[in-house]
């Protein structure tokens, strides 16, 4: 921008000005060789620092109290058989340090417990200070990329372990007293992908379980493509994806045990990777799509009471005494569709950005992982000391 006098001819900018014209608070303002305006912001001090904390804990920052409440130095054996090599393998000890286990595990909490791709992860944990305290990094601390991200999360997702991870934690909230009480409620919620725009003779193929020919020669177009994800029909509308089948205890509502599938399986295919011997309630609740003779016969088995909810059948529609015992079992098994709200509108969605089975199972199984940290944190807050 260039200024004009008062005649109308033009000013010359001399290149080498640069003068500062204003100070307010903390902010310099100052005016440029044309006469553009700018601000700079001088060194954050560590009573800055300090302050910035104090009053993100004014605002009940909720990152704290998922740090006091998870014991996170006892993943570290785990994430360690993953992402260290043994001694004996290690050809050298050059080169830049590896990140520290425990930190890239919160990162990837992060990630889960806002649905942030990598890039965003890497960039907020620059820009946020709340993110920054809760991985324990400085203002100058080395912070981890995108890249960096992806990798520490593909070896959990390659080696499977993130399923371990879970179970790990799931003994924790029941060392402090929250074991799994008052029955156990089934149900599955469609975990969308973006969708792929293939012919009708490549689909065809994928479900047939097959390579498409002319994907062959094209690796870069097969590594694009998500084979494993399925369509399915709910409510009339199509659906793309993944299917996350989950356990949660009547009383405390934490997902207890999951199981991952593609969206075309059925929901009551999944029971037997669902159901536990822990809990304390012997009934189980879930919707109609789990009716049938095989599921009630294998609930009978294992000693459990069904609480499933009737259906009718052609000719032959529900009578309104099943009607109003379907509405009394709705107001118990209502409370599994909190934790599938709280995923899709607290926690920033559940949109899988991974292609292929092995990592939405990794993707899927963190945002469980990460449900229950925040439930623990909400437990802990209603009841301190459970019975």
């Amino acid at each position: 921008m260039t200024m004009r006098n008062l005649v109308g001819h033009t000013r010359l900018p001399d290149p080498r000005a640069s003068r500062k014209i204003a100070l307010t608070g903390s902010l310099r303002y100052e005016v440029g060789a044309f006469g553009d305006w700018g601000v700079t912001m001088p060194q954050m001090g560590f009573f800055d620092l300090s302050d910035r904390y104090a009053s993100l804990d004014a605002k009940k920052d909720p990152l704290v109290e998922i740090d006091a409440v998870v014991p996170w130095e006892e993943f570290r054996p785990v994430l360690e058989r993953v992402w260290r090599k043994p001694e004996g393998e290690r050809k050298s000890r050059a080169g830049r340090k590896p990140m520290d286990a425990v930190l890239m595990f919160k990162t990837l909490v992060l990630g889960a417990l806002y649905n942030l791709s990598d890039d965003r992860i890497a960039y907020q944990v620059r820009d946020r200070l709340s993110f920054m305290r809760f991985l324990g990094l400085g203002l100058g601390t080395r912070v981890p990329d995108a890249k960096t991200v992806w990798h520490y999360r593909e070896a959990l997702a390659q080696a499977g372990m993130v399923e371990a991870l879970f179970n790990r934690f799931d003994g924790h909230p029941a060392r402090q007293g929250y074991i799994a009480r008052g029955g156990q409620i089934l149900d599955a919620s469609i975990v969308p992908v973006p969708r792929n725009h293939n012919k009708r003779e490549e689909n065809k193929a994928i479900k047939n379980g097959e390579v498409p020919e002319d994907w062959a020669d094209k690796p870069a177009k097969r590594s694009q493509k998500d084979t494993d994800a399925r369509w399915t029909k709910k409510h009339g509308k199509s659906h793309y994806g993944y299917k996350n089948h989950v356990n949660v205890d009547r009383r405390h509502k934490l997902v207890r045990r999951y199981h991952v599938t593609d969206a075309a399986v059925h929901d009551s295919q999944a029971v037997d990777h669902l159901l536990m011997q822990g809990n304390t309630g012997s009934g189980v609740w879930a919707d109609a799509a789990y009716r049938s003779e095989e599921t009630e016969a294998k609930l009978r088995a294992r000693k459990l009471r069904s609480h499933i909810h009737r259906k009718g059948k052609r000719g032959k529609p529900l009578t309104e005494q099943a009607k109003g015992s379907n509405r009394t079992r709705s107001s118990v098994r209502v409370r599994v569709e909190h934790v599938f709200g709280a995923q899709a509108n607290d926690m920033g969605g559940t949109l899988v950005r991974t292609i292929g089975m092995v990592r939405a199972k990794a993707k899927i199984g963190m945002k469980n992982l990460a449900y229950n940290m925040r439930r623990l944190v909400q437990l802990r807050r209603m009841n301190p000391c459970p019975a």
